[in-house]
């Protein structure tokens, strides 16, 4: 029961009781020096009553309508304010601008008390500032102040003074844990606003207190250049290498390596990086000759192509692996000078000189996953595998330049570690794994690339990575979601902060109506309800950004989570009166049992029949509602009251079926068309609608629907002839019009078993053959030029063979219709069946068996029934003569017997 549906004699004194306050305030035009808290205290025992007899929306009704005429209302704000935050209505405009009144009067014990009130439904920035003003003028002691600033700063994702000044409180405590954490909330927000001078201060103090937090470090970085210059990111990294050069070579090359990706001619850092090389290849036997051929140390070469030529050199010493496209895993034995000495399992002590081999072989750590199954025993490498995963995924993941999709994964080990069998257990462990374990992340630029993390990732580092590598706004939306969902959400972090202003950004845009905007007000106001305080600022109602939307069918079908259109959906009925209009135009794009479900709550049958009488009419345009509604709602008195024939529901159903096949010859909306096909194909054939509705018809009604069914061109003639086989068994005495075509068609009968095994040879081709196929043209790419190189061509012929495979079996099992053993019938030859003929130009029996192209087996007697004699001897009758010609001899032929085929 709504609030309006309470009893009258309960509703008229609380309210009679506040009209009478709003008008004698009105005109006695009482001043703010007769308000105390007291007054206020008053009004909060109505709201209390009010929320016993369930009257809060004709409260505020009432006092939205004093305000309109009368806006600075002290009581009606507050009554009408106080509601919308119990209601959790993004607006707060109504206690804003009462407070703002008695701030202007300097009313602080009333300020103080109305701040309070608002934060008693969650954190509010406005109330929070208000509050810290109010501790100013009344003299609050420095806790208090202190407290009220930590509060602000947890839900004010911009303020960035306050952070710093806690900041500096905590570490004059010598509090310096909390010191940091609130100096990075600083640092991310004086870097949103592109103050560098705040950010280099900042930036120094955390070098002191945290220089071991790198990634902390690289991240800001990033933000630096971006949103102010690379100038200056290149200032700041230089203050970290200075603090690092000479505790962590490999975080130092790390940063010189960014500093001259921002600067190539940057030559002080040029030294720098030749410099942290000698320290970290020192014991390296051919160091100095490297630098030397690559140019490293000259000014006068690209630096970058000089390091990719140090580093592919530099990998090359003695006792290190290689791989080599043919011969597999190898380890140096000895380089000297320019010749280079290999031992590969097939093929030991084979020498090369070192061009050749930095051009033809790819060098291995002693760690990657082909080292290991080259150099361990199996049965160790597979307990290894088996039973510590974090290890086996860090392997795998490093092995591939710390960047390795799940794809990448399973052809490192499965078939080769593990069966598929163990592969599928092992998997789903390995994917939490993936998704919990904070030593994994995702690339910032491919949710599918998984990399292994130095340093521990936080839950919500971890999270913010998976937002940025999304490039769908839907699934940036499940992404956020989900970091708020969690327990113990830290929301107040600077990570959250990022991800929420890309949403609220879509609010500040001049489009405010499109699918996005609107996913995103619905997004912000479902995180409102749990936190209140990020809906603070929001100005934005419903029915406004509703108002303006031109096509409400086309926004809806543009929301791509059910999430967002869920909460669209309640929107429209809290906030929309004509919502139920709303409904009945969105129920053909939604198909949302909850549509229906708050229509027949609500009474509206009347609009659910002239909704179900619209769609069936209109068929073309509403094919999955239709279909819909056949299946659900067939039993509904709604659906009963329209009176449609079922003959003509049978007849509209064939239509669908139709159209949907020509769509998909049309290649219009192919895979939506699948989907209906499939569906209104399971309905007639497979749950066998139309061969019950046929069992009963009259021979009229017969006439037309297989009139209909002969006329659908892309049916499969196999359920052409089983509806005609079924209308005989059951109708002797019926004649027929119209013969069924004997064409070949585009559907393809198959047995379950067949269907199957077509199944695993694909997913063999597409986990085994294809990604070993990659692995070696990526193999072959290394030995140089492609226009002599014999096993680039071999590869690259395979990968052509096995896309082929895999475009035919797709092709074939999506034309796939499995056979249902129980539809078989015996009245004629058809799918299924085992035929004994006589072959009386030669006087023997000959039995065949009729099955498909996949089952066909000549040598056993098996053919499929689209082959010249399968299709000859299809729908034949016991008793019925026919000849065949075959390589020119004619035999005259005599159906003795039909059975079921043992399948």
């Amino acid at each position: 029961m709504s609030d309006s549906e309470s009893p009258v004699v309960e509703t008229i004194p609380l309210l009679k009781n506040v009209r009478e306050m709003l008008n004698e305030e009105k005109w006695t035009r009482a001043t703010l020096s007769n308000y105390s808290t007291s007054q206020f205290k008053e009004l909060d025992a109505i709201l209390n009553e009010a929320k016993q007899g369930r009257l809060f929306d004709d409260l505020k009704k009432d006092c939205d309508e004093h305000l309109s005429h009368t806006k600075n209302s002290i009581i009606a704000l507050y009554l009408s304010g106080m509601v919308a935050l119990s209601r959790q209505i993004i607006d707060d405009s109504a206690m804003i601008n009462l407070v703002t009144i008695f701030v202007d009067n300097h009313k602080w014990g009333i300020v103080k008390y109305l701040c309070e009130r608002i934060l008693d439904y969650g954190e509010s920035k406005f109330a929070l500032r208000t509050l810290i003003d109010c501790c100013k003028n009344d003299n609050s002691d420095e806790v208090n102040l202190y407290g009220i600033w930590e509060r602000l700063v947890k839900v004010d994702y911009e303020e960035a003074d306050l952070a710093k000044a806690l900041a500096e409180y905590y570490e004059k405590q010598n509090n310096t844990e909390t010191a940091v954490d609130y100096y990075k909330k600083a640092l991310h927000r004086y870097t949103n606003k592109a103050l560098f001078a705040n950010v280099r201060e900042i930036w120094e103090k955390l070098l002191l207190y945290c220089p071991e937090d790198i990634d902390f470090f690289i991240l800001v970085q990033k933000k630096i250049a971006k949103n102010i210059s690379e100038d200056k990111a290149v200032i700041l990294l230089k203050d970290l290498y200075a603090s690092c050069k000479d505790s962590d070579v490999e975080t130092a090359i790390g940063i010189l390596k960014i500093v001259l990706e921002y600067d190539e001619k940057d030559v002080q850092s040029r030294r720098e990086i030749v410099e942290c090389f000698r320290k970290k290849y020192a014991d390296h036997s051919q160091l100095e000759e490297y630098i030397r051929v690559s140019n490293l140390t000259q000014n006068y070469r690209d630096v970058h192509e000089a390091l990719t030529d140090f580093e592919k050199h530099i990998a090359f010493d003695k006792g290190n692996f290689v791989f080599h496209r043919t011969w597999g895993v190898g380890r140096i034995a000895s380089i000297e000078g320019d010749d280079i000495v290999i031992d590969f399992a097939r093929k030991r002590g084979h020498s090369m000189s070192l061009k050749m081999a930095v051009g033809a072989l790819q060098t291995l750590p002693k760690d990657h996953i082909w080292v290991l199954k080259a150099t361990w025993k199996k049965e160790k490498l597979y307990e290894k595998v088996k039973g510590d995963c974090v290890w086996t995924l860090k392997t795998v993941i490093k092995s591939f330049g710390n960047s390795c999709d799940f794809k990448r994964i399973k052809a490192e080990l499965c078939p080769g570690v593990l069966s598929e069998r163990e592969w599928t257990s092992w998997s789903g462990k390995a994917r939490d794994i993936l998704k919990s374990d904070p030593s994994f992340g995702v690339s910032p630029d491919n949710i599918d690339l998984y990399t292994v993390r130095e340093r521990p990732i936080s839950v919500a580092e971890k999270l913010y990575n998976e937002f940025k590598a999304q490039r769908n706004f839907f699934d940036r939306a499940a992404t956020i979601r989900a970091y708020a969902n969690q327990k113990d959400a830290e929301i107040d972090t600077d990570y959250f902060a990022e991800m929420f202003s890309y949403f609220t950004g879509f609010l500040r845009s001049s489009n405010q109506t499109g699918e996005q905007a609107v996913a995103s007000y619905l997004l912000i106001k479902e995180l409102a309800a749990k936190y209140p305080h990020l809906g603070t600022g929001l100005s934005l109602n419903f029915a406004d950004i509703f108002s303006g939307i031109t096509n409400v069918s086309v926004l809806f079908k543009n929301l791509k989570d059910s999430k967002s259109r869920e909460e669209f959906l309640r929107h429209v009925q809290l906030f929309i009166p004509n919502w139920a209009e709303i409904y009945v135009e969105l129920f053909p794009y939604a198909l949302a049992p909850s549509i229906i479900v708050q229509l027949e709550k609500e009474k509206y049958t009347e609009k659910l029949s002239a909704m179900c009488a619209a769609c069936f009419e209109n068929f073309r345009d509403n094919r999955e509602a239709v279909l819909w509604m056949f299946k659900n709602a067939a039993t509904t008195e709604w659906f009963k009251a329209v009176n449609i024939p079922f003959e003509k529901q049978i007849i509209i159903l064939i239509h669908i079926l139709d159209l949907s096949y020509r769509d998909i010859e049309n290649q219009r909306d192919t895979s939506e068309n699948r989907k209906i096909n499939k569906q209104v194909y399971t309905i007639l054939f497979k749950e066998g609608c139309l061969y019950s509705f046929v069992d009963t018809a009259d021979e009229d009604t017969i006439t037309r629907i297989f009139t209909f069914i002969n006329a659908v061109k892309d049916l499969d003639p196999q359920d052409k002839l089983n509806l005609k086989s079924r209308i005989q068994d059951k109708h002797p005495d019926y004649k027929f019009f119209v013969d069924v075509e004997k064409k070949v068609f585009r559907g393809l009968m198959v047995t379950k078993a067949m269907y199957e095994e077509k199944q695993k040879q694909l997913v063999h081709i597409m986990e085994v053959d294809v990604p070993a196929n990659s692995k070696e043209i990526e193999a072959a790419l290394l030995h140089g030029d492609l226009s002599e190189n014999a096993e680039y061509k071999a590869a690259k012929e395979r990968q052509e063979q096995l896309n082929s495979q895999v475009a035919r079996l797709k092709e074939d099992i999506e034309r796939a219709q499995l056979f249902d053993p129980a539809t078989v019938t015996t009245a004629r030859v058809s799918f299924g069946t085992t035929a004994l003929l006589r072959n009386e130009t030669k006087d023997r029996q000959e039995e065949y068996t009729i099955l498909g192209p996949w089952e066909s087996a000549p040598e056993h007697n098996i053919i499929s029934y689209l082959s010249p004699f399968g299709s000859a001897i299809l729908n034949r009758t016991e008793g019925e003569r026919f000849d065949f010609q075959s390589d020119g001899e004619k035999n005259l032929y005599v159906v003795e017997r039909i059975s079921a085929a043992v399948i």
